[in-house]
This record gives C-alpha cells, structure tokens and sequence, in this order.
C-alpha cells in the first residue's frame, strides 16, 4: 500500500483552499453545493415533527421567491449579474435527508413525489459495537422500510487492530443486506489515527462493496478536514485508475461556510475532475452549512448579509 507524504498532503491541502473564487462561479458553486447536502438530524430526542421540517426544508431549503424579492431592487455595482442570476434561478433541494432508521417512514411520507433521496445510519452507529447479526438485520430493516442509501461505521477497533479481512467481511455482507439501496462507508477518520490508515481503510471499503466513503459521523472530536479528505480523494482517483469504478465521497462534521464548502469543491474538482461534481458522486454531510450557504446567495445578490432569523432553524 503505498504511504502517504503528511507534509505533501497537508500542503496541496492548504494550497487548494487559497483558490478565490468570485461573482458567478461562486454563485454557481453555492447552488451546487447545496444540491450536495444530506440534510442530517442524528439526536435522541429527535420527534416526527422535527424531520417533517427538517424535509420540507430539504424540498425548498429557501423560498426561491423570497430570495428572489430581495433581488428585485437595484443591485449594487459590480452585482447585477448575480442579482439577474439568482432571480432567474431556483434554489435547488438538498441531495438526501440522513435520519434514524424509526424515522424512514415520517421521511419517506413527507418527501413523497421528490427526487430527494432517504439515508439512514445503521450497523450500531456511531459507534459499530453491536453484533455483526444485528448490524445486517438492521440494515436490512432499514431498506425495507424504504432508505435509500445506508450509511455505516467502520469497525475501527478491528481495523486498528489488523483484523482487515474481518472488517472487510463485515462490509461486504452489509453490503449484500442492502440490495439495491447504496453504501456509505462512514472511516470515522478522527480515530484511525494516521494519513497511512485512513488511505488503508478507504481501498478497504471500495475493495468491499462501497458506493460512498464517508469521514465522520460527526459525533467524534475530530471530523472532515480537508487534508483527510484530500487522502480519500487521492484514494478514490487511484481506485478508479485500478478499477475503473467510481466511488462517491462524503466529508461530514465540521463543515459550516460556504467559503469551507467552495474549498472542498475545488479539491474535488482538482482531484477527480468534473465528473464528480454532482450529488450523485459527492455530498456534505453538514446540516448547519445550508444556512450559510443561503445567506451567502442573498449576499451576493444584494450586498448584505441577511439576518439569520429569514433562515429556518434545521
């Protein structure tokens, strides 16, 4: 398995994140970005009423003609393009909703007649310490009850302990409970420790099955930055170059502006090119980013940041 240079990849890291980005790419970079969103609640106390907002949301993360409203007037110089832009444009919805496997059935109610698709976690999340029999049941479980991605979590003491061809057994079988539904293979990168072993644990999961890999559940201290990221791209590129198969990412946790989100797209599209750049093949698990993202459209079509309390609460 070839290794990882720590102080390479932290540099093309740091180097991508410089990219500026300006006027009508950025604006088409913040639309794409929010088509990318799994809009996610993953809390205890989460109620029916909860993801049914959180789903009406997820169909229209703004008003389109709000936003559109606030364009009518006079744009300030050098932003009537935006503001032409935005007032011809829909806001697009969110890639998925990510939800409990006991809420599949309030999601899939209320995003019936949508594009939007249903991601539950499942496989003991977030932690993965349940039985491997009771990680396929529920898996199993969940697509029955109509998810249509499925998002685990690596066992990540079995990988830390060497137990590759055990930790691969497992996903593979996850894999075939899942049928047709895709596979989020969630690294929990914080954890693993090194660059080496996240790079090892991504061709481990492409190598067993994996639609997506994913960093974090964001339940961990540390979640998606963007030099572990840029590993996991890497992996991806050489993965396809092996196999000809394209794996989807997913950076979760952690991820809250706009500028961090336009940061990520760059290294994508650096990294992977331009066939990568749809919700089909990338996604941001970070609910908390779609506001800014919001607030940064009517700022660049008016000039001014929008008060946080024209934005819905996730």
């Amino acid at each position: 398995m070839q290794t990882v240079d720590q102080i390479g990849i932290e540099e093309r890291a740091a180097s991508l994140a410089k990219r500026s980005i300006k006027k009508q790419t950025k604006v088409e970079g913040i639309l794409l970005a929010i088509s990318m969103i799994d809009l996610t609640t993953l809390e205890g106390k989460d109620s029916a009423g909860k993801v049914q907002a959180m789903c009406q949301k997820a169909i229209r993360p703004l008003d389109s003609a709000n936003l559109q409203s606030q364009c009518q007037g006079p744009a300030l110089p050098g932003r009537e393009a935006n503001s032409k832009s935005l007032r011809s444009q829909m806001i697009p919805s969110v890639a998925a909703v990510c939800v409990y496997p006991s809420m599949i059935p309030i999601a899939k109610k209320a995003l019936k007649g949508t594009q939007i698709k249903i991601a539950s976690v499942a496989t003991g999340f977030p932690s993965g310490l349940t039985p491997l029999s009771i990680k396929i049941e529920e898996t199993k479980k969940a697509v029955a009850m109509g998810a249509d991605e499925i998002d685990m979590v690596l066992s990540r003491g079995n990988f830390l302990s060497g137990e590759y061809e055990k930790v691969s057994d497992e996903i593979s079988l996850v894999k075939e409970a899942c049928g047709d539904s895709h596979l989020k293979v969630i690294l929990e990168t914080g954890e693993l420790e090194t660059y080496d072993n996240v790079r090892k644990a991504s061709f481990l999961a492409m190598n067993a099955g994996a639609n997506f890999i994913k960093t974090s559940t964001g339940k961990a201290a540390v979640n998606a930055t963007l030099p572990v990221t840029l590993v996991m791209l890497e992996a991806i590129r050489d993965y396809w170059y092996q196999t000809g198969r394209m794996i989807g990412m997913k950076p979760a946790g952690g991820i809250r502006t706009s500028k961090q989100a336009l940061q990520y797209l760059v290294m994508v599209k650096e990294t992977l090119g331009d066939a990568w750049l749809s919700n089909e093949w990338f996604r941001f698990g970070a609910s908390t980013l779609t506001n800014d993202l919001l607030m940064q459209l009517a700022k660049e079509a008016t000039g001014n940041y929008q008060s946080l309390d024209y934005f819905t609460n996730d």
